[in-house]
């Protein structure tokens, strides 16, 4: 048995897969926030090329992946996928474990498998300049290496407490030339009312995705480019999973669980959508459980409805589990998860019982990161934690039943850039958050009025 499976270059995915196409129940159409009728290219293309939103808003099963992008994606691509024997071992679990391991790209995360083609489609259409929001800082980061390949300007606005907790993401954004921004900051008019009202946020993603949009607009040589939650973002990502296929294919195997965090969508749709497709289309019967932190539930607390995919209410109304554009989650390490909507593709599936959802709490999945870092010898982003402690939950409800299950997960980055994360662990400084209810449901009922009639 081999314990790592790799592929050849020629084995990096020729396409995309949208699963769009495959969807039983199509997603709804963004929507003018002031007409409230449905987005068209129009509207969209202020801030996105036209190349993206043509994806954007394909229904096509398969797109297919530009040469230049995929030269550029050979630099880390295919990545690798393990065989986790050490943390079966550990858990003398009966289910096998395997991980698809994203954390070998420039950034270390899955985030340049959307970043390099963005910036190509910008290139193509003469952009100059590209802005955007950032989390932890794998998907600034990412963005900024991208932008390196194709000699364009990068602008990253990185949610405060993260550009505090994590200085050297900001150092690598710099290293390949991009500007980094605390938000909220003085250079947005959003910036700037945020501020005013609460100088000591710790800011939040909907936040820097306003900023980002605004510097965007302002300018005609600079679009906006987003990390996640968007279909063609979504779509970009599937190269994860379509690798995946062909690697338990060699090792003659097939997921019974595929797991996977979500902040926005990407992450999970990359590994997941291609073997959804299975069950959609081949009567296959795998089970997808997205995680998330239980400090920012929008796929289990939150409501399915039309909001902003940012707080000052920039971007078009999209349909998707929220708790509102102006929640603004608790200060964890997990930055990446802290996003207060869940993209529209992974809202509707499981509004139609197509996936699943779990929220949990910080301190279990940092036992569970310290844990897989024994038995594995990879330290996880505090992002990829979350997948690991589910994984654990499901390897040892299959201890407690006897079943064997084959499980598969995918280990989206890892945390070499996230030390203080861990030090806060062990230094006990961390803990659990509890949301009242009251919170959520004034959240929620703020964006009541944006709902079309």
């Amino acid at each position: 048995m081999n314990r790592k499976i790799t592929l050849n270059e020629s084995d990096i995915p020729e396409k995309w897969y949208n699963i769009v196409a495959d969807m039983p129940n199509k997603p709804l159409p963004p929507l003018n926030p002031k007409t409230r009728q449905p987005a068209g290219p129009d509207d969209l293309s202020p801030i996105f090329p036209m190349g993206l939103i043509e994806q954007e808003v394909s229904a096509e099963q398969y797109i297919e992946i530009p040469d230049e992008v995929r030269e550029i994606y050979k630099i880390w691509r295919p990545t690798p996928m393990y065989r986790a024997t050490g943390l079966e071992k550990m858990l003398d679990t009966p289910a096998k474990i395997y991980y698809k391991y994203e954390g070998v790209s420039p950034s270390g995360s899955h985030k340049p498998n959307t970043a390099v083609p963005q910036a190509y489609y910008n290139m193509k259409e003469g952009v100059k300049s590209i802005t955007t929001e950032t989390g932890a800082g794998q998907w600034g980061t990412a963005l900024a290496f991208a932008c390196s390949q194709f000699d364009m300007n990068c602008e990253v606005y990185m949610v405060r407490i993260s550009y505090d907790q994590k200085p050297y993401r900001k150092v690598m954004m710099n290293t390949f030339g991009a500007e980094v921004y605390p938000s909220p900051s003085d250079r947005t008019e959003a910036g700037r009312r945020i501020l005013e009202k609460t100088p000591d946020t710790s800011g939040s993603l909907g936040i820097a995705i306003s900023e980002a949009i605004e510097r965007a607009v302002s300018d005609d040589n600079t679009k906006y480019s987003l990390g996640s939650v968007l279909n063609h973002v979504l779509l970009h990502q599937t190269i994860i999973g379509q690798e995946s296929i062909k690697q338990l294919e060699y090792a003659g195997d097939y997921p019974d669980i595929v797991i996977a965090p979500l902040g926005g969508g990407s992450n999970f749709a990359g590994i997941s959508f291609p073997f959804l497709k299975n069950n959609l289309t081949d009567g296959k019967n795998t089970r997808f459980i997205a995680v998330e932190p239980a400090s920012c539930p929008k796929l289990t607390r939150g409501k399915f409805m039309y909001d902003h995919g940012d707080s000052a209410g920039y971007t078009p109304l999209l349909p998707m589990y929220t708790l509102g554009h102006n929640f603004t989650p608790a200060a964890i390490h997990a930055g990446g998860l802290r996003y207060h909507g869940a993209s529209v593709l992974c809202s509707q599936l499981l509004k139609d019982d197509l996936i699943e959802a779990v929220a949990l709490q910080q301190l279990e999945c940092f036992e569970a990161g310290v844990m897989f870092a024994k038995a594995e010898g990879i330290i996880s982003a505090p992002e990829a934690t979350h997948a690991v402690a589910q994984v654990i939950r499901e390897a040892n409800k299959a201890k407690e039943e006897g079943t064997e299950k084959t499980i598969l997960f995918n280990l989206c980055g890892h945390g070499f850039v996230d030390m203080s994360a861990y030090e806060d662990y062990f230094a006990g400084k961390l803990s659990d958050h509890e949301i009242a209810e009251e919170r959520l449901t004034e959240n929620i009922k703020e964006i009541e009025e944006l709902q079309p009639e």
